[in-house]
């Protein structure tokens, strides 16, 4: 795609995908940009940050906004993560209410649609992981949430396949405001270095860890140095709440983080496209997730 001529009539504005935790919204936006932007792993809250995914269609730059699962919150970080995903819904051009349609409109999913609803947003329904689901089930499910709040449109998609997404990329392109692009017509995200590898980082411990380790861990990028020889040496911090937790990233004689440097280097270094030299270490810090340093690091 080059840049559109000086006198094309380009659109361009800000699509937010929101839903409850696990209805794929991560796998969505990678689908819709053509490139992995987003951590997806199988747990439920995975996301944390918003991070904006840049995409183009035709003459239109969307810039898709993957926030956070919405939950009820229990804990300071849980509250920190809904209220991004509320935010982003409310200041994008455009909403994506997404909906796992194999667990059906469960509570969590009721009550975003009621929120939808009681603040007059408009949004486009998706629902979403239709190959694992019958016909007869995706239209009550459609039914059900369309009786709750008048969607603009419903789709049926699947992000795993890709099967629908294409023509709910259109129609989001469709409806954005005409004007200027926002971002090169090159650039897939709008998320700083260091935060992108340290979400890379944390993917690998949430898919290696799933079973052991629970969510009370971060990764923080500490230090980001440019080598002569064009690589770049990266020191990452894994944070969990209590030493137990800490001798399980490490692993017997330390193979799991060794594992976990070794598959996370790779990807870093295919984001962005510099060879890494990737150091990693652990530390105990009780209660990060209430810390409001910790968040504001996490955009937050």
């Amino acid at each position: 795609m080059t840049s559109p001529p000086d006198n094309a009539m380009t659109r361009c504005g800000f699509a937010a995908i929101i839903g409850a935790p696990n209805a794929g919204k991560s796998t969505l936006i990678n689908r819709l940009v053509g490139a992995k932007v987003c951590i997806v792993t199988h747990k439920v809250q995975t996301t944390r940050a918003r991070i904006r995914a840049i995409a183009i269609k035709d003459l239109t730059q969307i810039v898709f906004v993957d926030t956070p699962g919405i939950f009820a919150p229990k804990r300071t970080l849980d509250e920190a993560m809904v209220a991004a995903a509320w935010d982003g819904a409310e200041n994008a051009d455009t909403v994506v209410l997404l909906i796992d349609a194999k667990s059906g409109l469960t509570d969590e999913a009721r009550q975003i649609v009621g929120q939808l609803a009681k603040a007059g947003t408009k949004a486009v329904l998706a629902l979403n992981k239709i190959d694992l689901v019958k016909r007869e089930q995706l239209l009550a499910i459609a039914d059900a949430c369309n009786q709750l709040h008048s969607f603009t449109d419903t789709f049926m998609i699947s992000a795993e396949t890709g099967s629908g997404v294409e023509d709910l990329k259109n129609h989001i392109a469709d409806r954005l405001p005409v004007g200027p692009w926002l971002y090169p017509e090159d650039q897939i995200a709008d998320l700083p270095m260091r935060l992108l590898a340290a979400e890379i980082t944390r993917e690998k411990l949430y898919l290696r860890l799933h079973q052991e380790l629970p969510y009370a861990s971060t990764v923080e990028t500490e230090s980001w140095k440019q080598q002569k020889d064009g690589s770049v040496r990266i020191e990452q911090v894994i944070y969990v709440e209590r030493e137990s937790q800490r001798k399980i990233v490490l692993g017997k004689g330390g193979q799991t983080i060794k594992a976990l440097g070794q598959t996370a280097r790779k990807d870093i270094a295919e984001a962005i496209d510099q060879p890494v030299h990737l150091f990693l270490f652990v530390k105990v810090r009780k209660n990060w997730g209430s810390d409001p340093e910790r968040l504001k690091m996490m955009g937050l």
